[in-house]
């Protein structure tokens, strides 16, 4: 039996957590369940893509990742709208979500391993409703989580093969990842994320930076700042000073040691950052 972790936007103040562990001891009470984190801000799919990339290869292969954010799907206006729900292998890992852009988003396209889960039969029609008092309600309605999701992860996560869970899909609901742009003396990203502490995730990874740089002096711009020094970790700074570092998963991160960059910068989400070489 493998490991199943749960990521979602949820939050820690209601009983949604708690009814989902629920369901899952109810489907398979010796299955080990790990949280990522419930606290992905409602429907951000950015933010969830981001916690995924940022830890889920530190698990052993095989895990199989149950995502919740946004689970009623996308239309291509952006709305609720025909939803479905798809599993997919990625790098060794299995991961289960709507179809919502966040597949493609963590694996940059659409997953090579992708299947559209089978949905529960809709029950059967009730009969004509002629008052609440007498007890003539409608039938409870899907909840995607509880009713597809949920069984799905744990039946991957018991060793059922993918193809078990539904029919190949070969579309899915696309959203893109921002790109970086790459010119000989320039890097120019954004900001992906804003941690819990205020520090600015970005998507220019040390690798572009070696390459592109060539070992040249690096400075890096943002708003009106200038900082001409990268440096080894988050704290290598005086409190109160800005910080240009590259974080445990390999991206230029801008923090101000023992402060909010976010807010005292004024830089969010998708806020431009560029890397500039000289000589």
């Amino acid at each position: 039996m493998g490991v199943l972790t749960l990521l979602t936007d949820f939050g820690y103040r209601d009983q949604y957590v708690a009814a989902l562990k629920a369901r899952l001891l109810h489907l398979a009470p010796t299955l080990p369940v790990l949280d990522l984190t419930h606290g992905v801000e409602p429907y951000n799919i950015a933010h969830a893509v981001h916690v995924l990339r940022a830890v889920f290869r530190d698990f052993p292969l095989g895990t199989t990742h149950l995502i919740t954010v946004s689970d009623y799907g996308a239309s291509d206006a952006g709305a609720v709208a025909a939803p479905a729900w798809h599993a997919a292998e990625f790098e060794g890992h299995y991961f289960v979500a709507a179809d919502n852009g966040l597949l493609p988003l963590l694996c940059d396209g659409i997953p090579a391993q992708l299947v559209r889960l089978n949905a529960p039969a809709p029950p059967a029609p009730a009969p004509p409703a002629t008052s609440i008092a007498a007890g003539n309600l409608q039938p409870v309605s899907l909840n995607p989580t509880r009713d597809i999701l949920a069984p799905a992860a744990v039946r991957l996560a018991q060793g059922q093969p993918l193809s078990s869970l539904g029919p190949p899909a070969t579309e899915a609901y696309l959203l893109t990842n921002r790109q970086l742009r790459l010119q000989d003396n320039r890097i120019t990203g954004h900001v992906v994320h804003v941690d819990h502490y205020g520090n600015l995730i970005t998507n220019i990874s040390r690798e572009a930076v070696e390459v592109v740089g060539r070992g040249r002096p690096a400075t890096v711009h943002f708003g009106r700042e200038v900082v001409r020094e990268l440096r080894p970790h988050f704290a290598a700074a005086p409190p109160g000073e800005i910080v240009c570092t590259f974080n445990p998963q390999g991206c230029l991160s801008i923090a101000i040691n023992q402060g909010h960059a976010s807010e005292l910068l004024g830089l969010y989400f998708d806020s431009q950052v560029d890397v500039r070489f000289t000589g």
